[in-house]
């Protein structure tokens, strides 16, 4: 079916009488720049108030770190700015979705079955299939139903009954299309169940949808939408 460094301003006020100039600063310093310029600017201070009076920052020197830290400042701001557009963008599509919420999302992901609310399932063979079968399994991978199917596709209503006879239990189950073609085994393929959604959030700029029984899917995983009184 669907993650800092962070550099402390005392490192730079714990230097030495002395501060290390560019020449001297090791990788660790050029992390510290990248990852914040306001840490950077400060590192910058302490050096010219505690550099040496008989042997002053050159001028030249100077004028790469005050480039550094404009160059530095520039990616953060544009990095905030692209965040603010992302989130946006994340915001907006979350108002789309939002009105999928009470409805019924087909996915190829694993479907909470209750007990007794039959489960409508799409299920698609490959073209070239000549005989197919819809399988449910449980959480644990265990068979326990089996129904033939046509080679062209149909939606199966799966009451929750066994191939076994009886009732499965309430859990979460998974459907499979297992087909052939002049007698040979094709590769199974996803069936997709229909659930209904009962959440739409954004994680790291995405939007997923929470289905019932707490199953979440990537929005963009969703192939069909329905009113849930339709079979």
């Amino acid at each position: 079916m669907a993650v800092t460094n962070e550099v402390t301003a005392g490192a730079a006020t714990a230097a030495a009488p002395k501060a290390a100039k560019p020449s001297e600063a090791g990788p660790s310093a050029g992390g510290a720049i990248t990852s914040d310029f306001e840490t950077f600017l400060r590192m910058l201070t302490t050096q010219m108030q505690n550099q040496d009076p008989l042997e002053p920052m050159k001028s030249d020197e100077l004028s790469v770190q005050l480039a550094t830290f404009s160059g530095v400042e520039q990616q953060v701001r544009t990095n905030d700015l692209l965040s603010g557009l992302s989130a946006r963008f994340g915001a907006a599509g979350l108002t789309e979705y939002s009105g999928w919420v009470g409805k019924d999302a087909r996915a190829a992901a694993p479907v909470h079955f209750d007990g007794a609310t039959p489960v409508s399932v799409a299920a698609k063979p490959p073209l070239r299939a000549d005989t197919a079968s819809l399988v449910a399994r449980n959480e644990d991978g265990a068979e326990v139903y089996r129904q033939p199917i046509s080679p062209q596709g149909e939606t199966v209503i799966w009451d929750g009954k066994a191939t076994a006879g009886g009732t499965v239990a309430s859990g979460l189950y998974t459907f499979t299309v297992e087909s052939a073609a002049g007698g040979t085994a094709l590769d199974d393929v996803a069936a997709e169940p229909y659930a209904k959604v009962a959440e739409a959030r954004i994680e790291n700029g995405s939007v997923f949808l929470v289905l019932a029984g707490n199953v979440k899917v990537a929005a963009q995983e969703v192939t069909a939408i329905k009113a849930p009184d339709l079979p």
